[in-house]
């Protein structure tokens, strides 16, 4: 079991470093969550109704949840490159855990995951934010984010591995991702949308994670989204864990 976790420790450590090193990513991290944040704060804000809260209030755990659920993106393209690079097959002529290299890079993500979630609370207390709850609620949905952002790069980690090339990831991904932020309770109440869109947003996994968020932060009725909210975190891993590891072994040649 040390060689294993020591191996993940590496991987992992591996995608870290090179954040530094690479701006243009270090920037999706940091100032592009900020971005998005003041862009629906002071541009939609003012015309969406939010009754019994503030929208600044109701957007920061919506949107937070929004960059959560992107911030697998890295371990996606960086896959995909690793197999048309052929650097997978370099992996496999190392003395290493075959495990490690997709549990070092969503390992890795909780780390990203973790900053972008600092930055974004920070912007969000900055401009209006405020925890209506206790510190312990609040660190709970903190761990529930890291947890659902977990599980979401296991999801894109085996689209990675699946699509042929780094555009179609990005072109794919987005056609994935993009209907389940925005049709949820991210950005507005579900019960403003027309039939249809409504019923698809209640059963939305990032709806019942955004809900789990306002309880635990704004102290909004949970309707039991707290524990819905973990349950689907671990039907995605436990979905698409075996799965990104079975094409990953076919990709790198049993």
């Amino acid at each position: 079991m040390r060689w294993p976790g020591r191996d993940t420790l590496i991987i992992a450590e591996r995608n870290l470093i090179r954040l530094p090193r690479a701006p243009e990513l270090f920037i999706g991290y940091t100032v592009q969550p900020i971005m998005f944040v003041l862009l629906f704060r002071y541009v939609f804000g003012g015309a969406i109704s939010t009754p019994g809260y503030s929208y600044v209030d109701f957007l920061i755990p919506g949107i937070i949840v929004q960059n959560t659920a992107f911030g697998g993106f890295a371990t996606a393209l960086g896959l995909n490159e690793d197999v048309r690079k052929g650097l997978i097959d370099r992996f496999r002529s190392l003395p290493m855990s075959r495990a490690a290299v997709l549990g070092g890079r969503t390992l890795a993500d909780v780390a990203t995951n973790s900053l972008s979630i600092t930055i974004l609370l920070i912007t969000g207390l900055i401009i209006g934010f405020t925890f209506q709850t206790s510190f312990l609620h609040a660190a709970a949905g903190i761990g529930l984010l890291l947890l659902f952002g977990y599980a979401f790069s296991w999801f894109l980690a085996f689209l990675g591995l699946v699509v042929a090339s780094p555009e179609s990831v990005n072109s794919l991904g987005f056609i994935v991702v993009f209907p389940l932020t925005f049709v949820s309770s991210a950005f507005v109440p579900v019960d403003s949308m027309p039939d249809g869109l409504r019923q698809f947003a209640e059963v939305n996994p990032c709806t019942i994670i955004v809900d789990a968020l306002r309880h635990l932060w704004l102290g909004a009725p949970a309707h039991n989204s707290v524990w819905g909210a973990v349950v689907w975190s671990l039907v995605i891993v436990a979905v698409f864990a075996p799965l990104a590891v079975a094409r990953y072994r076919r990709a790198a040649g049993g």
